[in-house]
């Protein structure tokens, strides 16, 4: 299972996903508002950056109101304050390279939070740059095996008919890397053939991944499950390869 599916699937079986809903909402709105800010449209079929999160943020079942508040503030109606992005960038125990989204209405305070989460955990801030040039930006569409029996071997024949750049086969899902700005159209045409697409998103995908010991490897997720778990944060990507068996060890602490 690639690192991605897996994580989220670790997180759920948690209980984080669930147990979070007010602080996922938040963390919604904001790629709404920094997309319809960014997209300068607060029409998703003129955005498809907002179409997204908008898709995101139904599939979590956020209340409309709060999609079209969050639209507002993108277009700068009302009274509160600016939105914006920052990645920073550093590193886990065992030299492993952490990219950090952020949207924040104040820089001091997520800078101060992030650097602290990481100091604390055994980790180190990174200079800009410093990571990010380990990860490259893809299209990611994940489907999900189990609401539906599906051939994994012709999903994956459509996908890479459709130009995927990468399919990756787990327990649970099939995740399907395409190149970023490909990402609308061959999420298109897999729509079109019926298959039963449970999410796309934009992600930073590492170029290759460390396998590190058990004990760097469980602090390292403790860490990114910290970083997470910080209002400001939106997502948080790592280069680390995480086997079935620390999965399950880390599933169950």
């Amino acid at each position: 299972m690639s690192g991605h599916s897996k994580w989220h699937s670790i997180r759920r079986t948690k209980g984080v996903l669930d147990q979070k809903r007010g602080q996922l909402f938040t963390k919604l709105a904001r790629d709404i508002t920094i997309a319809t800010r960014e997209g300068g449209s607060g029409d998703a079929d003129a955005n498809f950056r907002l179409r997204l999160a908008i898709d995101k943020a139904k599939a979590s079942n956020m209340p409309s109101d709060n999609i079209q508040r969050a639209i507002d503030r993108g277009l700068g109606k009302g009274n509160e304050a600016a939105i914006e992005e920052i990645v920073y960038e550093g590193y886990a125990p065992g030299g492993i390279a952490l990219l950090i989204e952020t949207a924040t209405d104040n820089r001091n305070r997520t800078n101060s939070e992030v650097r602290s989460t990481l100091t604390k955990a055994g980790g180190n801030p990174g200079e800009p740059g410093s990571v990010a040039w380990m990860f490259d930006q893809k299209g990611l569409i994940t489907i999900d095996l189990a609401t539906q029996k599906l051939d994994t071997d012709e999903v994956m024949l459509i996908a890479i008919d459709a130009g995927a750049a990468d399919v990756e086969v787990g327990a649970d899902t099939i995740d399907i890397y395409t190149e970023s700005k490909q990402l609308a159209a061959i999420r298109q045409q897999l729509t079109d053939t019926g298959l039963p697409i449970s999410s796309a998103e934009l992600t930073m995908q590492p170029k290759t991944t460390i396998q590190a010991d058990e004990k760097e490897s469980l602090q390292a997720m403790r860490l990114i499950e910290r970083l997470e778990d910080l209002d400001d944060v939106q997502k948080v990507h790592s280069n680390l390869d995480i086997s079935e068996e620390l999965a399950e060890l880390f599933a169950n602490e």
